[in-house]
């Protein structure tokens, strides 16, 4: 049996990787050994085959002893451990959650229902890093992934309507906090007519006072047209992904543009995408549709009507599961060649951990 590290498996994206390997039963196919950069020496998770202590993570001669390392414990960690242990010698696979790694040369973004294949000949030619991909990138190509498989795609903008907890555990306890900040405060005016309670709510989200520490600015009642740095060109880093990211999972000989704003709205789970998309020539929808929906196992075809757009196309639709649903799918005024689509996918599982889990089991085949 291989032996597994891991790293961060108590965070969101860590704890949703763990459940899902309990599910499928995972742990009976390796060692597992338990990492922390805080808790070394407490009782370790019980799985099957797993070391009953957790070990220090900032331990090099721990750590080299894994056959795999499987970290979600984020970039700071990635860029202080993952040289260290090369440096040292070390030859065995590094599986990441953080961005870090993701555009070296050196690494592979890991997303099975789109680039199985290049991930299984990665592993035979030698690679050893191989991470996981953002989030929105990952959902929109499994989504849209019958439409890149015909080459059809000419450029894509890709609005996202990204949730609290794609910025971590702290922002997603912060908007419900923020939520219920308004709401105990607001419950007690039930008198005020709707244009003076929104007039005394806005004042009251604008106050230092209003929990804020973590986003910086009010999310309840309101949305941040813009996620993480400021590049160079205008764009937020978030939206820079979009492009490089995908062009790399796919592994494009020429690069297909996609660009868009991202912006944090009140969900709680679950990113979404309205996109716009450039076909490269006439395609009938029927054609489109059928395309879309036979691409993988995961993408889910919602037909484009009112009842079953509210119904499945929505985060609390979709929540805590693993298929991408897309729907909205229409041909535009712009012309016979731009197709509209929106998509939904949860983005702790496609988006983060899943996609680690397949290429574990793929380093374990």
């Amino acid at each position: 049996m291989k032996k597994v590290g891991f790293i961060g498996w108590r965070g969101m994206v860590g704890s949703v990787l763990m459940d899902r390997m309990r599910e499928e039963n995972d742990f009976n196919l390796i060692e597992s050994y338990f990492y922390s950069t805080s808790k070394g020496g407490e009782l370790a998770p019980v799985v099957p085959n797993g070391s009953p202590k957790i070990l220090s993570a900032m331990n090099i001669s721990e750590l080299l002893g894994m056959d795999i390392i499987v970290t979600c414990q984020g970039g700071e960690f990635t860029s202080e451990m993952h040289p260290l242990l090369r440096n040292e010698g070390w030859k065995g696979f590094w599986v990441d959650a953080a961005s870090t790694l993701r555009m070296k040369d050196s690494s592979v973004i890991v997303l099975d229902p789109v680039n199985r294949h290049i991930v299984e000949q990665s592993i035979r030619n030698g690679v050893k890093d191989f991470v996981g991909g953002n989030c929105t990138v990952s959902l929109m190509l499994i989504a849209l992934h019958g439409l890149f498989k015909e080459g059809l795609i000419e450029w894509i903008s890709s609005m996202t309507y990204q949730a609290a907890s794609g910025a971590g555990a702290k922002n997603m306890l912060e908007l419900l906090a923020q939520m219920e900040a308004v709401g105990k405060t607001f419950s007690k005016s039930p008198s005020l007519g709707a244009l003076e309670m929104e007039k005394e709510v806005n004042h009251f989200i604008r106050q230092d006072e209003f929990p804020k520490s973590n986003f910086g600015h009010p999310l309840a009642l309101n949305l941040l047209p813009w996620i993480d740095s400021e590049m160079p060109n205008g764009q937020s880093k978030e939206e820079w992904k979009a492009q490089v990211e995908a062009n790399k999972i796919l592994q494009t000989s020429q690069v297909i543009p996609i660009d868009g704003t991202c912006v944090r709205v009140g969900a709680l789970r679950c990113h979404s995408q309205a996109l716009t998309i450039k076909l490269k020539k006439s395609v009938d929808l029927n054609t489109i549709e059928s395309l879309i929906a036979g691409a993988n196992n995961w993408v889910k075809l919602v037909p484009n009507n009112k009842l079953e757009t509210l119904s499945k196309l929505t985060p609390s639709a979709i929540s805590g599961k693993l298929e991408i649903p897309i729907g909205r799918v229409r041909k535009m005024s712009l012309g016979d060649e731009y197709l509209n689509a929106f998509t939904c996918g949860d983005q702790l599982l496609w988006g983060a951990a899943e996609p680690l889990r397949c290429v574990l089991r793929n380093l374990l085949d």
